[in-house]
């Protein structure tokens, strides 16, 4: 068809074939669809041809869009998760069905951590509204108002307790730039939307800061952001040292929003909880952990290392501010199992529990390797020496 965005979405399918969203369109596909759905079909795209270094490039505009354009955003999906054959994601939340963990709980003392910044979130949307790409400004409004109304539920309970803040002005949960800055700060808050190219591309921006706040109980121990990427974000964390705590209370929680009325989720028939991006369909869900990794990071000034040996336990690794932040000065980074479709949540957090274990022995033996480089003594024998030690394992000398 005459349309200058399928050049657009050609020449990056070229110079970009990294880039999901423009590798796996099809134009005969876009032809057989309906004037409205090619439209529809363009505004999912948007952010991958605006943004032509976009890994993924793609955003779902309702909950419905995953189905109805299914023949399109199903390679999309399978390529991102490495999924073949059948396609069907079941949600699961016990723990006991998993094989190889601890009796006892997931103690992380066990894996020689202590007490460890924990949290474990998961993305939800709500059903009868569209994603939050393709929202008005009173859709937003009316979608926080009608969360309101659940908050102010939670709030009057003993058990949650709270507060909720809201960037909406003209609110008497509004809140100003100053107590804003302290939010982000404290991971209460999500950072500003409206700085971020990907995100407007994706309409997931669009008329910021109406819509957007956050729900904290009273120990600040479970949140919830409205109107961020998702409808929802909820979330758990703490300083400690069980990643059950956090985990059976997520459990919880969402069992507690979903006996909310007007929260009833959208969920695909096959590819589980709906989220905007394809990248956290099915669970929806992320649990990570903030650990110290000084050997594997170089003290925080490379992580190349770190994320290559986490990339073979199927672990993610960002900075501990986020995606494309620096890991700390002393190692810090936050890891998490990058899997969120076909896998239960209970295998995510299990995943996350074992990839830690055997994450933690990679960084031992890097610490190891550290210490017996710097007792060399300077001597040229000795540097031939270690090469061969690794190079030719079977000279009993070097070994």
């Amino acid at each position: 068809p005459d349309c200058p965005e399928l050049k657009v979405i050609a020449d990056i399918k070229v110079s970009h074939p990294e880039n999901r969203m423009a590798k796996h369109f099809c134009n005969k596909f876009f032809s057989s669809l309906s004037e409205d759905n090619q439209k529809l079909l363009l505004l999912c795209c948007k952010s991958g041809y605006e943004n032509p270094d976009s890994g993924m490039g793609l955003y779902a505009m309702s909950p419905t869009d995953y189905d109805e354009l299914k023949e399109y955003f199903d390679k999309v999906i399978r390529d991102y998760h490495g999924i073949e054959g059948e396609l069907k994601h079941v949600n699961c939340w016990d723990l006991s069905k998993v094989e190889g963990l601890p009796e006892g709980g997931l103690c992380l003392k066990a894996l020689g951590l202590g007490d460890t910044s924990m949290r474990v979130r998961v993305g939800r949307n709500l059903k009868d509204f569209p994603l939050p790409g393709n929202m008005t400004q009173e859709d937003r409004v009316t979608l926080e108002a009608r969360m309101i109304g659940a908050f102010e539920k939670l709030m009057a309970d003993p058990a949650y307790g709270g507060t909720y803040y809201t960037l909406t002005p003209g609110t008497k949960y509004s809140i100003d730039q100053a107590k804003y800055s302290q939010l982000v700060d404290a991971h209460i808050m999500f950072q500003d939307m409206s700085l971020d190219p990907y995100l407007i591309s994706a309409g997931l921006s669009n008329d910021w800061p109406y819509g957007r706040g956050a729900y904290a109980s009273e120990d600040k121990g479970f949140i919830v952001w409205v109107g961020e990427e998702d409808h929802l974000r909820i979330m758990c964390m703490k300083t400690g040292t069980s990643l059950n705590d956090v985990f059976d209370r997520l459990q919880v929680c969402l069992k507690m929003m979903e006996s909310q009325e007007g929260c009833e989720f959208a969920i695909s028939p096959d590819y589980g909880y709906v989220t905007s991006c394809p990248t956290n369909l099915g669970s929806g869900m992320r649990a990570s952990l903030h650990i110290k990794l000084p050997c594997l990071t170089k003290k925080g000034k490379d992580v190349s290392e770190a994320k290559a040996c986490a990339k073979t336990l199927g672990l993610s690794v960002r900075g501990v501010g986020g995606e494309h932040t620096e890991a700390g000065e002393d190692g810090t980074v936050d890891i998490s199992p990058s899997a969120r479709l076909c896998i239960k949540e209970s295998e995510i957090v299990a995943a996350l529990y074992k990839g830690i274990k055997l994450l933690m022995e990679k960084e031992k033996a890097a610490e190891a390797a550290m210490g017996d480089a710097h007792a060399m003594p300077d001597c040229p024998e000795l540097k031939v020496i270690a090469d061969i030690k690794v190079s030719r394992p079977e000279n009993r000398m070097a070994k």
